[in-house]
């Protein structure tokens, strides 16, 4: 422990982290059994459902992407395969393209097989995002990795998990994603606890304390941590030593708070808007703001909402 000079409060006192690691994968949870979209998903993967053009799991891979991260490692469990497959390369599908002279469409599936290098790795059991990470580790190599949930789709200027990429790069420690949500739906996220750090523009917090779906009128705040992650290779260890929780599973937030006594945490309030489609009502929401924003089927698709009869 170090004592702050001028209250003579202790605080941890954190080890520095080597400047030169960088965040180079970024890892995709995708083993869950899609309840909330039972029957759809008993023989498809959740990811996979559509979000107008694009599997829900694109969007993640490709805001990886475009933060510059091209190592991706996606966690599948059974039943799985069919993102494998969107992901590898189709030599029928692109044949027969090719012999019908569509040559747009042809472009469009191989855009989809050549974008990034991709490793898959199995979760043979369902035991918690904690788990899935824990999972992750042979792949990652004892670095610094991101970690995007595919059900938490955002729209933003600047890809979200490039911004916290900018915040490990100044500070070199764990960032976790927040946003601000209404107080009686504090009970469906984890609340951090924390102070408002002075040189983040107002989007930067220190974090003391975080809890899992606290019960109304206990969140220490409504600031709620979303599926952005990036994580410093000692949340494994943490998450080792965390085993089984609620609901018989290891969970993320249990390792955060045991990492919260070696290492600094910080939370970053993104900047963009978060699409929670793993939630059916979520899930109808993106697919008509994003089909709105469709160059192709925004103009036939509002002229079509405008003509239903809403009010009645």
């Amino acid at each position: 422990m170090v004592a702050d000079r001028k209250t003579g409060s202790s605080e941890p006192e954190y080890p520095v982290r080597n400047h030169m690691d960088k965040v180079r994968r970024a890892v995709f949870p995708a083993a869950g059994l899609g309840t909330r979209f039972l029957p759809a998903t008993k023989a498809q993967p959740k990811e996979m459902l559509p979000l107008v053009d694009k599997p829900i799991i694109q969007y993640a891979v490709e805001e990886a992407m475009a933060s510059g991260i091209e190592n991706l490692v996606i966690i599948t469990g059974r039943g799985k395969s069919a993102i494998e497959d969107h992901f590898d390369v189709s030599y029928e599908l692109e044949k027969i393209l090719e012999e019908r002279g569509k040559p747009d469409l042809l472009n469009l599936v191989r855009t989809v097989s050549e974008m990034v290098h991709i490793a898959y790795i199995r979760q043979k059991e369902a035991l918690g995002l904690g788990h899935a990470i824990l999972v992750a580790r042979p792949l990652v190599n004892d670095e610094p990795f991101a970690v995007l949930l595919g059900d938490d789709v955002i729209v933003s200027d600047v890809p979200c998990i490039r911004q916290m990429l900018d915040v490990y790069e100044r500070y070199h420690t764990s960032v976790v994603a927040l946003m601000e949500v209404p107080e009686e739906e504090t009970g469906r996220y984890g609340i951090i606890k924390g102070r408002q750090l002075p040189d983040g523009n107002g989007r930067l917090y220190e974090v003391s304390d975080m809890v899992e779906k606290p019960k109304r009128g206990e969140a220490p705040s409504n600031l709620a941590i979303i599926g952005r992650y990036i994580l410093t290779p000692a949340i494994f260890e943490m998450l080792e030593e965390t085993g089984k929780g609620s609901g018989g599973e290891i969970q993320l937030t249990d390792g955060l708070r045991r990492l919260l006594s070696r290492e600094r945490i910080l939370a970053y309030k993104f900047d963009g808007k978060r699409h929670d489609a793993g939630d059916k009502l979520g899930f109808l929401q993106a697919t008509v703001e994003f089909a709105l924003k469709n160059e192709e089927l925004g103009p036939a698709f509002r002229a079509y909402l405008k003509s239903l009869h809403l009010n009645r």
